[in-house]
């Protein structure tokens, strides 16, 4: 497995951790269908939470938020579509981004933006 996939995974474990101590109730992680892909999918008061989830060791490619491009976007509420046609019971959603940089193993810094888009 490549460095920069093994960034990815330690990123959503971390991030995964914040959110439950947050209070956040995780329901998915990388959750799937067909080439739809939600790194995380929480609730919290009632509101499904769309998590996407972006890991950097350094700033040569700019902030990890600054990747979540509008067509990663656009790709993030397809899948949620096909997640609320699935589990019709959930009515409110809410786009989160969680942005961390690692200094070799330690977290250096992760910030959550909720509400990120819509």
């Amino acid at each position: 497995m490549g460095k920069h996939k093994e960034t990815g995974i330690k990123g959503e474990h971390i991030a995964e951790n914040f959110l439950l101590k947050k209070g956040y109730n995780v329901l998915f992680t990388n959750w799937r269908s067909g080439k739809k892909e939600v790194d995380i999918i929480a609730e919290t008061a009632g509101t499904i939470v769309i998590v996407e989830v972006k890991t950097r060791r350094n700033f040569d490619f700019g902030f990890p938020e600054e990747a979540v491009t509008p067509a990663k976007q656009a790709h993030l509420k397809a899948a949620a579509e096909v997640f609320f046609d699935q589990n019709r019971q959930y009515q409110d959603v809410r786009f989160d981004i969680i942005s961390i940089l690692l200094k070799g193993d330690a977290v250096a810094e992760i910030k959550h933006f909720e509400d990120a888009f819509y």
